[in-house]
């Protein structure tokens, strides 16, 4: 499972809201090349290092499993996309702000991981590795989430 964001005006969203059996085109067939950040699959580490939950943990920074409003019961590959309005994404990024990866190092736990199941399987892998892998993409999501504050855009959260 690979994890998407995917930066929208909020009028775009809207649109969504009312009419979700267009997600799946808005996704799959954009009129024209997205604004997307894909993590591939260290979304749910993210999530798991920034709440300490699984599927769970606080608003805003669960913003990767959960949080937002479904598109729609529309599956888009695990699960409905979710929208996220300007104000919960400046939400998101205020939260985001002050973590950096030296905070998400102290926060690994990969025996914690590996209970938890938490995707992909690979907390077998040295620390170093693992964070190797994990915090570009948070770093990526961060910015992301950022660029998209400062410009007031929705975002659509899903995985497939």
């Amino acid at each position: 499972m690979i994890g998407n964001l995917r930066r929208v005006p909020d009028a775009q969203l809207t649109e969504l809201f009312a009419d979700p059996k267009r997600i799946e085109e808005f996704l799959y067939e954009p009129d024209e090349e997205p604004d997307e950040e894909d993590i591939e699959k260290s979304w749910h580490a993210i999530h798991y290092l920034l709440t300490g939950s699984a599927w769970g943990g606080d608003p805003p920074l669960n913003f990767l499993v959960s949080g937002g409003r479904e598109i729609g019961g529309v599956d888009v590959g695990y699960g409905p996309a979710r929208g996220f309005t300007p104000a919960e994404v400046a939400e998101i990024a205020a939260a985001l702000d002050p973590i950096t990866g030296d905070d998400l190092r102290r926060r690994l736990d990969r025996q914690a991981m590996a209970n938890a199941q938490i995707y992909p399987d690979i907390w077998g892998e040295s620390e170093d590795e693992l964070m190797e892998y994990i915090v570009p993409y948070f770093e990526a999501t961060k910015s992301f989430v950022k660029r998209a504050a400062t410009t007031s855009s929705a975002l659509v959260v899903y995985l497939n």
